[in-house]
């Protein structure tokens, strides 16, 4: 049965024609980013002062504006971050703030913000027991993971608070990794994924034993008519679109696609808008889709090793005239006819000609089209060219008409605010026991450590079985970096039985999996520890963590130097660190397609990587560990309290370690 109030359809803005092409097309409400602390830095985005006439331009028309500020923060962000919160309240009164950050949700009120607080897929939020956690920070909705299956998606309904909101992506981009889970550009070259500046290596061609491909390559995912299923859950009260770097025909076609079909669920016109909807969505310039994990009946797979799932429509490929005995600027006879501001992509992203050129003049089809190219971008011949964006006379038309709109709303100017935050006093902690943290025991054999260090233990029902009750108290159990809806009862009894069995200290690998241990007036609250994939990097998620009840707190393994040693100064939570070991470049759900788990396989530049399956994770490593060691010494006088070492055996056929990675210790984290 359909209920009487559909979910609002949110669509993505990274520039003004966007957000007019969302608005035109139906959508109630539109998600965006901007200048700063947005997790797409490659779009547009927006200033406070253009953002306040789009607010009131969404609100004469009874839409609704959310404002991504879903970056990783870094403690030297703080006082920027709260500033422009505040200008934001005074000046634009957005309805939402989406935020990664679990320090912005205080540092938010603390700034007056008076809409509502979303948490970002970036936040990892995948079990029912997070949800009451979540709900006592004052968050309001959750964006729910892409990996997450209707049967999922209904079990975490069911165990939902009764005011919490949820928001699924029906449309748009797919990771390979989890939303906040993957480190793979940081790792190679210091652009964060958590920061909006991923380069995509997931889209490299890699090699495996002979055999190539765009293994991790995702296609887009695509609901289409399954929302007609999604509309009938409780807590679902927005449907997204993803795309913040595409252009305004993507985002016009797509949100009108979906306005029609929610528009007729339950009424006689719902067949025949379906097949006009999937229609409109063939010719938005998208990438081929998938229904990824959405129905569990089905295995459908993500990628497509041996096709292309670059975005756009092929128009043409490379071709060259010798004049004088040189050759020409290269030309393309489209399949199709170009119109002046269409955008066109040639080759696809991990190609060293890969770029977008917008066209200039009408060309009919089978004319001569010229690409004004950069010398160091000169493509080959036979090279594909595809089409990405384009700019039809009709939705010209009508983006000019809602920018007349746009033109009569309120101007505002927005001057810099001052504005200090609230955190609690920092400490000086002790000395703390470091950590050498491993999937299983030496074969045969417990461990009881020394003094100094303790042995981590990452947990599973072997790991803990395998130890006696009088050597777990002595391990730190490592929970996993994402526990799924399927697993949380699982996870519930193993850490019951871990803690029957003698276990005081574990290590939480998001903010959220607290809900799994006794509360504050438990006799056995045992010590815990905030992990590494909590991607804790300011004194703000410091100082919520100690109101969650965490005892000390890992700081990000993606910060640099510089934010390393100014963190532990404003924090008060004893802090750590991993110091050394192999740290993965990303946690996936979806198994390989057609590369061998345990085998290394290697990128165009000769990086080996492998992936093993811990749990019904997969997880992605480098070939080469991180390794810090040689600077324990200066963390050491800036504050750390404990360190640790991830150690894990390398696939037997893995060629010689010959270099290790000092992370992005000597960058500034972009």
């Amino acid at each position: 049965m359909i209920r009487n109030t559909l979910p609002e359809l949110l669509a993505p803005a990274g520039d003004m024609s966007c957000f007019l092409a969302g608005m035109a097309a139906g959508a109630d409400a539109t998600y965006l980013g901007l200048k700063n602390f947005s997790a797409r830095a490659g779009a547009e985005n927006f200033g406070t002062t253009e953002l306040a006439r789009m607010v009131d331009l969404a609100n004469q028309n009874g839409r609704r504006i959310y404002v991504a500020f879903n970056s990783l923060i870094k403690g030297s962000d703080i006082l920027s971050a709260g500033r422009l919160i505040k200008r934001l309240q005074r000046d634009a009164q957005p309805h939402g703030l989406i935020i990664q950050d679990i320090g912005l949700i205080d540092v938010a009120r603390q700034a007056g913000f008076e809409g509502e607080i979303h948490l970002s897929t970036l936040s990892n939020v995948s079990n029912g027991r997070d949800l009451e956690t979540i709900k006592g920070l004052g968050v309001q909705r959750v964006v729910v993971p892409r990996e997450l299956s209707i049967d999922e998606i209904r079990q975490l309904d069911k165990e939902a608070p009764e005011d919490m909101d949820f928001e699924i992506f029906v449309h748009g981009a797919l990771c390979w990794c989890v939303s906040g889970r993957c480190y793979w550009s940081s790792y190679l070259g210091g652009k964060s994924g958590l920061r909006g500046r991923c380069v995509q290596p997931c889209r490299r061609i890699y090699k495996q034993k002979g055999r190539e491909g765009r293994f991790f390559s995702c296609q887009d995912l695509s609901l289409d008519v399954l929302v007609k299923t999604l509309a009938e859950i409780p807590h679902i009260r927005s449907l997204k679109v993803e795309g913040r770097k595409k252009g305004p025909h993507y985002v016009y076609h797509v949100i009108t696609a979906y306005r029609m079909l929610l528009d007729t669920l339950g009424t006689d016109d719902w067949a025949h808008t379906k097949k006009d909807a999937e229609a409109l969505l063939e010719m938005a310039l998208g990438r081929p889709t998938t229904r990824a994990r959405f129905l569990p009946q089905k295995d459908s797979q993500i990628s497509t090793p041996d096709e292309p799932t670059s975005s756009g429509m092929l128009v043409g490929k490379i071709q060259f005239e010798k004049k004088d005995g040189r050759p020409s600027w290269p030309f393309i006879k489209p399949r199709i006819e170009l119109l002046p501001k269409d955008l066109l992509r040639v080759g696809y992203e991990d190609e060293q000609w890969h770029d977008t050129v917008p066209v200039t003049r009408r060309t009919p089809k089978a004319g001569s089209c010229t690409l004004k190219l950069a010398k160091h971008k000169m493509p080959k011949a036979g090279v594909p060219v595809f089409l990405i964006d384009r700019r039809e006379p009709g939705l010209v038309q009508i983006l000019n008409e809602w920018e007349r709109k746009l033109e009569k709303c309120r101007k505002v100017e927005s001057p810099i605010v001052e504005w200090t935050p609230s955190l609690p006093r920092p400490i000086r902690a002790k000395r703390q026991q470091d950590y050498v943290v491993r999937a299983s025991l030496p074969q045969g054999r417990e461990t009881r450590g020394s003094r100094s260090v303790m042995t981590g233990l990452w947990m599973s029902a072997n790991s803990v079985r395998a130890v006696s009750r009088t050597v777990m108290p002595r391990i730190s159990w490592w929970l996993p970096p994402v526990i799924w809806p399927e697993e949380e009862a699982i996870w519930q009894r193993l850490v019951i039985e871990a803690m029957r069995g003698g276990a005081t200290h574990f290590v939480c690998n998001s903010p959220w999996q607290i809900s799994l241990f006794p509360g504050e007036g438990d006799k056995r609250k045992p010590h815990l520890t905030a992990g590494p994939f909590c991607n804790i990097s300011n004194p703000a998620a410091v100082a919520q963590l100690a109101n969650l009840g965490f005892d000390a707190a890992f700081a990000s393994p993606e910060l640099s130097a510089e934010d390393y040693l100014s963190l532990t100064r404003q924090c008060c939570l004893p802090m750590g660190m991993v110091l050394s070991g192999y740290w993965p470049i990303g946690i996936a759900r979806h198994g390989l397609n057609l590369v061998k788990a345990n085998e290394p396989f290697f990128s165009p530049k000769g990086e080996g990587f492998w992936g093993r399956n811990y749990g019904r994770n997969l997880w992605l490593y480098p070939a080469w560990p991180m390794d810090l060691s040689d600077h324990r010494s200066e963390l050491e006088a800036a504050g750390y309290a404990f360190f640790a070492r991830l150690e894990e055996n390398l696939p037997p056929t893995m060629p010689p370690v010959r270099r290790t990675s000092e992370f992005n210790w000597n960058g500034s984290l972009l």
